[in-house]
């Protein structure tokens, strides 16, 4: 026979309270695993590219793409080179 407060389970008072808050942790736990992953993933145009893109580029690459996409021509390509090879300017 069932007593007041015993939900039939063989679980004390409290424990159908601290089942509870951990199902709702892992719950949560794996929502928040599911965003950091979905955020995580390579981009569109990253997988076009075979996903190969480089963490991190150097000061000399970033300035090597900036003229040869023409943002810059070759008198500040040379002038800013020397300047990141601590030559002096001309």
């Amino acid at each position: 026979m069932m007593g007041w407060g015993n939900d039939g389970s063989g679980l004390g008072n409290g424990a159908g309270y601290v089942v509870m808050m951990l199902g709702m942790l892992i719950f949560w736990g794996l929502i928040v695993a599911a965003v950091v992953w979905v955020l995580r993933q390579p981009r569109q145009e990253d997988r076009a590219s075979g996903g190969m893109v480089p963490a991190h580029r150097t000061a000399q690459q970033v300035l090597a793409e900036r003229f040869a996409r023409g943002e810059i021509d070759e008198t500040e390509f040379t002038t800013r080179l020397a300047t990141l090879h601590g030559q002096p300017r001309l």
